[in-house]
C-alpha cells in the first residue's frame, strides 16, 4: 500500500516505524521546526528526526488546504496519523482510497482532544487505552476500527504511560494495516457520552495544598516528568516530581526546589530546617 504519515511528537514515532515497515511510505507530514532550549535554536520534531533516519521525504506545510492541492494528483491507498496536532481538512481526507487512520491514546469517545493521557491520570482512572479510528473532519469523532484497553499502573506517570501507549498504538496500527490490506477493515460509530480534553495551561499545573492528598498525587502523576506540577510550600513554589499518600497524608518523594535542583522530599524539608536555623 502507498501511504502518507502525519505526526509530530514522540508518541507518533512507533507508529511511523510500523507504517514504514509494512507499507510504501510516500512521505511524512509534520509540523515545522520550532525554537527550543535556552538558545532558542530551531529543533526538528521527533517525527521529522525519525523520518530522516528512515530516509523518508518530509513535508512541513504551513497550510493544509494548500498542501492538499499540492499532492492531489498523487495516488494514495491510506493515510495514517498519530499526534500530529492539527485537524486534517476534508480536502486531505478525500485523497486516500481507504481513508485515514488515526492512532489516539484513549478509549474514544472518552478524552477526545489534546491531552487524553494527562486527563486519565489526573482523574485517577484505573484504565485507558488506544483507539484506531477512521478520521472525519471532526476532532476525534470518526468511526472506530480497533480499540484496546490498557491498565494504568499505580506508579504510572505521564512519561511511563505515554511511552507504553505509544508502543501499543504502533502495534494496533499494524493490525489495522493488515485488515486494510485484506479488505476487511470494519468500522463502528463511537458510542457513549464523549468527553473533551484541552491543552494544558499554566493554571492547570498549580496544586492547591487544601486538596485531598489523592487528588494532588493524581495531578503530580499527570504532569511528571514534564512540565511538572507546582505547589506552594510555606511561601516557596516547588515542582513535585513524585508523591504518594501514606495514612491519609501527602508524602513528597521527589521535588525540584528553586535554585537547588532535584532532591528527595526528605532532603528538601531538611534544607528548609537548616535555613531556618541559620
Amino acid at each position: 500500500m502507498r501511504t502518507l504519515f502525519f505526526g509530530t511528537s514522540a508518541f507518533a514515532v512507533p507508529s511511523l516505524h510500523v507504517l514504514a515497515a509494512r507499507t510504501n511510505v510516500a512521505g511524512v507530514v509534520t509540523q515545522p521546526d520550532r525554537p527550543a532550549g535556552r538558545g532558542h535554536k530551531l529543533q526538528p520534531t521527533p517525527v521529522k528526526s525519525a523520518a530522516l533516519d528512515l530516509s523518508l521525504r518530509v513535508y512541513e506545510p504551513a497550510k493544509l488546504k494548500a498542501f492538499a492541492r499540492e499532492i492531489q494528483g498523487e495516488s494514495f491507498d491510506l493515510f495514517a496519523l498519530a499526534s500530529y496536532g492539527r485537524i486534517l481538512p476534508q480536502a486531505l481526507l478525500d485523497l486516500p482510497r481507504l481513508g485515514a487512520l488515526n492512532v489516539h491514546p484513549s478509549l474514544l469517545p472518552q478524552y477526545r482532544g489534546a491531552t487524553p493521557i494527562q486527563s486519565a491520570l489526573r482523574n485517577g482512572d484505573a484504565e485507558t487505552g488506544v483507539t484506531i479510528m477512521l478520521m472525519d473532519a471532526g476532532m476525534d469523532t470518526g468511526d472506530i476500527v480497533l480499540q484496546e484497553r490498557v491498565p494504568i499502573e499505580p506508579d504510572d506517570t505521564y512519561g511511563t504511560l505515554h511511552d507504553r501507549l505509544a508502543l501499543y498504538g504502533g502495534e494496533l496500527l499494524g493490525e489495522a494495516l493488515d485488515l486494510a490490506a485484506k479488505g476487511t477493515l470494519l468500522r463502528r460509530a463511537q458510542a457513549g457520552e464523549p468527553t473533551i480534553t484541552t491543552p494544558i495551561s499554566k493554571d492547570d499545573l498549580i496544586l492547591d495544598p487544601s486538596w485531598p492528598p489523592e487528588r494532588i498525587v493524581a495531578a503530580v502523576r499527570a504532569f511528571s516528568p514534564q512540565p511538572g506540577a507546582r505547589m506552594d510550600v510555606e511561601g516557596e513554589t516547588i515542582k513535585i516530581v513524585r508523591a504518594h499518600v501514606d495514612g491519609g497524608a501527602l508524602v513528597l518523594d521527589e521535588v525540584i526546589a528553586p535554585n537547588r535542583g532535584r532532591m528527595s522530599g526528605e532532603a528538601y524539608y531538611q534544607s528548609r530546617r537548616d535555613r531556618e536555623n541559620v
